[in-house]
């Protein structure tokens, strides 16, 4: 089974598995066993042969199929260390078992790249971290139910650690001031951070009274948080515009309001006005589209003052 593909804001890759025929190749002129599966070796055998593949990987040219084949045994062989961090995060919200793993992978290949086997260190007190940091990173990045900078969800990590400090050390909850304090940030950096996690968690609108009495919900349980949240009115635009119109149409002559009149108010034709006027269809058609476009400007420039309107 090949190892995911690391996402894009990562440079770690892993090249694709070569056929049998060329891994056996490749492994040969490695000076090393071919591996048919690695995922199947023990976890003994596999810290054992990987310190020999380590060794080897060193003293390959990078991009060589040998050294692909080296660098992918070590990652299918060590694939047990991401699934070993992985049991952390199970039942944690944000995020499908299968992505965790490929982000966990992200971390293990990256520990591969910058291990060091001259220093005789165990590779896996290196890889954890790596791994446990790539998963906690997604979770960072991923998990929050309004987007926020990464300088304020790192400020949100800190602010709840000092908290905990300060609540044992001072007995209480500890106060902006306290926080700020104690961060060396100023009260209101420590504000930004404090409202900015509240965009961690989010809340449903069909949520029970309960869920947001806090927030001077009802108490009556047949209603949810959406059935108490307003929302626009369709007819307050219109209010707005007959508000601004009025004193637009005090302006107009006593024929260019007769003339708005019949056409929208009584929804005659242009014929029927002209021959209620006294002028020709045409004549309605311009005049009409003149005046309406006075109003329509006058009403975005909210100017109401007086125009150069033509007189039929």
């Amino acid at each position: 089974m090949p190892v995911p593909a690391p996402s894009s804001h990562t440079a770690a890759t892993h090249t694709p598995v070569p056929s049998p025929r060329r891994a056996s190749e490749a492994a040969r002129i490695a000076g090393l066993p071919r591996i048919d599966e690695p995922r199947e070796v023990a976890p003994a055998d596999a810290r054992e042969l990987s310190k020999v593949f380590f060794l080897r990987l060193r003293e390959l040219t990078e991009g060589t199929p040998e050294y692909q084949y080296v660098r992918n045994t070590l990652i299918e062989m060590n694939a047990s260390l991401v699934q070993y961090a992985v049991r952390r995060f199970r039942n944690r919200d944000g995020g499908d078992i299968e992505d965790i793993v490929q982000v966990g992978t992200i971390g293990l290949i990256k520990a591969i790249d910058r291990f060091d086997p001259t220093r005789e260190n165990e590779f896996s007190t290196l890889a954890m971290p790596y791994i446990t940091g790539e998963i906690k990173r997604h979770f960072r990045d991923t998990t929050w139910a309004v987007r926020v900078p990464r300088r304020l969800q790192e400020l949100r990590i800190d602010i709840a650690k000092a908290k905990e400090v300060l609540t044992v050390t001072l007995d209480r909850a500890p106060t902006v001031a306290d926080l700020a304090d104690h961060l060396d940030l100023s009260e209101e950096e420590v504000i930004e951070g404090l409202v900015a996690a509240n965009g961690h968690t989010s809340g449903s609108l069909d949520a029970p009274p309960a869920a947001y009495a806090e927030y001077g919900g009802g108490s009556s349980e047949t209603h949810s948080l959406a059935d108490v949240l307003g929302e626009e009115e369709p007819a307050m635009e219109l209010v707005e515009d007959i508000q601004t119109l009025a004193p637009l149409l005090e302006q107009l002559t006593d024929r260019e309001r007769r003339m708005l009149q019949m056409r929208f108010g009584e929804e005659l034709t242009q014929a029927q006005i002209g021959a209620a006027l006294g002028i020709s269809q045409m004549q309605v058609s311009r005049l009409l589209t003149r005046l309406l476009g006075h109003l329509r400007a006058s009403m975005l420039a909210d100017d109401s003052g007086p125009d150069a309107r033509a007189d039929a």
